[in-house]
C-alpha cells in the first residue's frame, strides 16, 4: 500500500508518510516489547546459575522492567502531547540503546536489574508513541485495522526472538542474547531518525501543567470506553506475561525441553498470533468491533480452562508434555490477535486531542498489574506448572467476562 496515510478529522493536514511506512514503524516500535522480553527468555536459567541469583531476583529482571515501562509512560505521554511524537521517540530510543548495552555488560545481578529497569523506562516511549500515532492518523475502526497490521509486524519479529535467544545462549553466551537487543534498538532508532515524520495534529502547550495533567487523566480514567478497553488490554497482557515469565522454567527445566526447542515453540506461537491479527482484520470488516471481541472471548476462555485442566489433572503423568502447555497457549494467542489491536486502539479512540496521555495511562495500568503478578509468580513457582495454570486461567476468565459483558455496552467510543 503506497498511498499516503490519511489523517482524518477536521483541520488535520495529510501525513507525510505512506501507509506502508507507518505499518513498518508500528511493527518495530510495538515489536520492541517482545524483543526486550522474549529474546532473553531462553537465557534465564543460564543467567540464574552464572550470577547465583534467586528465582525472585530473576523475576525482578522481568517485573522491574515492566514496572518502569508502565510508570515511564506517564511521563512520555504528556511530553509527546507537548513536544510531539518524533523528539520523544528519538530520546527514548537513544536511551534504550544505552540501557541495552549496559544490560549485556552487567557484572552482577543488581546491576543487571538496574539496567533492565532503565531499558523498560526507555521502551515506554516507543510503545506509547505507537498507540498515539494510530490515533493521530486514523478514526477508531480504521485505527483498529491499522493496529492489527502493526501487530502482525510485531508477530513477525516475535517469531525470531526466542529461537535467536536460544541459539545465541547455546552457541555463544547468555550475554549475546542481551546484546542482540542493542542491535535491534540501533536499527529502530535509525529508521525513526530517517523516515518518521511528526504525526501529532497540534501540540498542546499546556500538556505538562499539573492542573491540565490531572484533569486529563481524570477525564480519561472515568470514560467507560477507556475503562473497558484498558481492562481488556490489561488482562490480555497479564495472561501473556504469566506465560512468558513461567514457561522457560516449566518447559526447559521441568519438562526437559532444549533451549532451542523452547525457542521453536515460541516462534510457532508467534505464527499463531500473526494468524490471529490477520483474522482480526477480516472479522472487523465482517462483524465490527463488539461481535469480533465477543467471539474471541470464547476462544480465550477455552484456552484458560484447557491450560488449568491439563495442569491440575495431568502433571506427573507420563502423557503430560510440552503440548499440554503449548496447545492452550496457541488458542490464547489466536484470540490475543483480536483482543490486542482492538483494545490498544480502543483506549485512545475517544481522545483525539490527548492520545499521548490516554496511551500513557493505559500502558501504566497494564504494567502496574504485571509487576505484582511477577512478584507473585516468583513466590508461587515450585517446579510444577500450577502457578502458570492458576494465573493463566484467572486472567483468561477476566478477558472473557470483559468481552462478553463490557465491550457490548461500552465498546463504541462514539456512544459515550
Amino acid at each position: 500500500m503506497s498511498s499516503p496515510a490519511s489523517v482524518t478529522g477536521p483541520g488535520r493536514a495529510p501525513a507525510a508518510m505512506s501507509a506502508s511506512t507507518v505499518v513498518v514503524l508500528l511493527g518495530l516500535l510495538l515489536g520492541l516489547q517482545p524483543v526486550t522480553t522474549d529474546v532473553y527468555l531462553p537465557a534465564l536459567p543460564a543467567l540464574q546459575h552464572e550470577l547465583a541469583a534467586s528465582m525472585s531476583q530473576v523475576q525482578l529482571t522481568f517485573a522491574g522492567l515492566l514496572l518502569a515501562f508502565g510508570c515511564s509512560q506517564l511521563v512520555w505521554g504528556p511530553l509527546s502531547d507537548r513536544f510531539g511524537r518524533r523528539p520523544v521517540l528519538l530520546w527514548g530510543m537513544g536511551a534504550y540503546l544505552l540501557a541495552s548495552l549496559a544490560s549485556a555488560l552487567a557484572p552482577s545481578m543488581p546491576l543487571l536489574i538496574a539496567a533492565r529497569v532503565a531499558q523498560g523506562a526507555a521502551m515506554g516511549a516507543a510503545v506509547m508513541c505507537a498507540r498515539a500515532i494510530v490515533r493521530d492518523l486514523y478514526e477508531p475502526l480504521e485505527g483498529a485495522r491499522m493496529m492489527s497490521r502493526g501487530l502482525s509486524g510485531l508477530g513477525v519479529i516475535a517469531v525470531t526472538c526466542a529461537p535467536v535467544g536460544g541459539l545465541l545462549t547455546e552457541l555463544i553466551h547468555w550475554r549475546a542474547a542481551l546484546a542482540a537487543l542493542a542491535l535491534f534498538g540501533a536499527l529502530t532508532l535509525a529508521l525513526v531518525a530517517l523516515r518518521f515524520h511528526e504525526t501529532i495534529p497540534a501540540r498542546n502547550p499546556r500538556a505538562l501543567a499539573p492542573g491540565t495533567l490531572w484533569q486529563a487523566w481524570r477525564r480519561i480514567a472515568r470514560h467507560p470506553t477507556f475503562v473497558t478497553y484498558s481492562l481488556l488490554a490489561t488482562a490480555s497482557y497479564a495472561a501473556l506475561f504469566t506465560f512468558l515469565s513461567t514457561s522457560p522454567f516449566v518447559l526447559i527445566e521441568a519438562l526437559g525441553l532444549s533451549r532451542f526447542g523452547y525457542g521453536v515453540l515460541m516462534a510457532a506461537g508467534s505464527l499463531v498470533y500473526i494468524a490471529g491479527t490477520m483474522a482480526c482484520r477480516r472479522l472487523l470488516q465482517r462483524w465490527g468491533i463488539r461481535r469480533s471481541v465477543w467471539a474471541a472471548g470464547w476462544v480465550t476462555f477455552t484456552a484458560g480452562a484447557l491450560m488449568a485442566g491439563l495442569a491440575w489433572l495431568g502433571w506427573g503423568r507420563p502423557w503430560y508434555g510440552w503440548w499440554a502447555v503449548f496447545v492452550p497457549q496457541a488458542l490464547f494467542l489466536l484470540a490475543h490477535g483480536v483482543h490486542q489491536p482492538v483494545s490498544q486502539s480502543g483506549t485512545v479512540a475517544p481522545f483525539p486531542d490527548m492520545a499521548g496521555a490516554a496511551s500513557a495511562l493505559n500502558g501504566f495500568i497494564m504494567m502496574a498489574v504485571a509487576f505484582p503478578m511477577g512478584l507473585w509468580l516468583g513466590r508461587m513457582m515450585d517446579g510444577t506448572p500450577r502457578a502458570l495454570a492458576l494465573g493463566f486461567f484467572g486472567w483468561s476468565t477476566v478477558i472473557a467476562l470483559t468481552a462478553w459483558f463490557l465491550v457490548p455496552r461500552h465498546g463504541d467510543p462514539e456512544r459515550h
